[in-house]
């Protein structure tokens, strides 16, 4: 929890830095569109977030993506299936495969990170046969699952900020030679701003927020929880303390596939069409930098769903001040060393807890010993 808080500060902090220096950032429809992205990106990391806790990793997510994609417009379309249907399939074909992960990983012996990296290629090269190398379309009627806009937020400030650029009346920008000025009514007087906005809310929100609670409680609350998290400390312990360790990993690869399904649908329909060559590419990495980021450590043992959504978050948020900023050919730079000053921001705390805890450990000895 106290790296989650950590984690909320930093993604404060870099919206307030946004929004000082380009106001346009808290403006309600891009608000809007950060929440979507956030939600349908979390569905993903919560997802990677199970396989790393035990210690495993899950590189296949991305043309998992791109698979589903393809194989749902294509049953749609082809085989004029009702979308009930088409996704239910899409999505217990995808669990399924986390079952194959799952066995070739514990039945024989091989390592994660090879299992998926093969998965990864396989399942491309699957999503452009399945497509035939073209685009699949055909997700336009099932859109309102994803732009339906089933209500709104108030957010205080926001035309101070976006629209009167840190004021009280509206401000227009200065354009080459002309400097900024005010703006005026009819009555020459200046336009005054309300003191709130209205941010609206689309769907995948929701999805987010279910789909978060019931890991949370799973993870955290559960036998299942309890044992998942001794497996990533400790396999061998885990296993010897009577934890069924196979059936662990496996389940928590069909949790990270049945998850990825499941976002593979709803980018499908956000995005309206799958190029089976290039939807998802990169997806996996940013899952897996979300759940990183939301402190699950990658020799397994910890997590926090709450910390993924977070993470997930700050991610996304990036991009969009990136873009704020119109230096989208240093995105990646950008992103990757976010991620990596946090990841050794982590790891200098966890060895200053670390060493605490063995001199107060110390200190106790040496008491019971006098």
């Amino acid at each position: 929890m106290n790296k989650s808080w950590g984690m909320l500060f930093l993604l404060v902090l870099i919206c307030i830095v946004t929004a000082i220096f380009r106001p346009r950032f808290v403006e309600p429809g891009n608000l809007a569109n950060i929440i979507r992205w956030t939600s349908l990106y979390g569905v993903m990391g919560i997802g990677v977030a199970f396989v790393i806790i035990t210690g495993g990793i899950d590189l296949s997510i991305g043309s998992m993506l791109a698979l589903v994609g393809c194989l749902f417009g294509v049953l749609m379309a082809q085989y004029d299936l009702p979308p009930t249907v088409a996704i239910t399939s899409v999505i217990v074909m995808s669990t399924l495969l986390g079952l194959v992960y799952g066995l070739l990983i514990t039945k024989l012996k091989l390592q994660p990170f090879v299992v998926t990296l093969c998965g990864l290629l396989i399942l491309r090269g699957l999503a452009r046969a399945t497509a035939g190398g073209s685009s699949v379309g055909g997700f336009a009627k099932l859109g309102f699952l994803i732009n339906y806009e089933w209500g709104s937020v108030p957010v205080p400030f926001l035309p101070w900020i976006s629209q009167g650029y840190w004021s009280f009346h509206k401000w227009i920008p200065g354009r080459g030679d002309q400097a900024g000025h005010f703006a005026l009514n009819d009555a020459g007087e200046r336009i005054a701003l309300d003191w709130y906005d209205w941010v609206p809310l689309h769907p995948p929100i929701i999805y987010l927020t279910v789909i978060a609670l019931l890991a949370a409680v799973l993870l955290n609350w559960t036998v299942f929880g309890r044992h998942l998290k001794a497996l990533g400390k400790n396999e061998q312990a885990a296993r010897y303390s009577g934890v069924r360790t196979d059936s662990m990993v496996i389940l928590s690869y069909m949790i990270c596939t049945c998850m990825a399904g499941v976002a593979g649908v709803l980018f499908s329909i956000d995005i309206g069409s799958v190029m089976p060559s290039t939807f998802g590419n990169f997806y996996e990495l940013y899952a897996i930098a979300a759940a990183v980021l939301g402190g699950c450590s990658l020799r397994g043992g910890e997590g926090s769903i709450i910390g993924v959504v977070i993470g997930t978050a700050i991610l996304r948020v990036l991009q969009n001040s990136i873009e704020m900023w119109s230096i989208q050919e240093l995105e990646y730079a950008v992103v990757g060393g976010v991620i990596l000053i946090g990841v050794i921001a982590d790891e200098i705390a966890r060895r200053i807890i670390a060493a605490r805890r063995a001199r107060q450990e110390a200190a106790l000895l040496e008491k019971q010993s006098a």
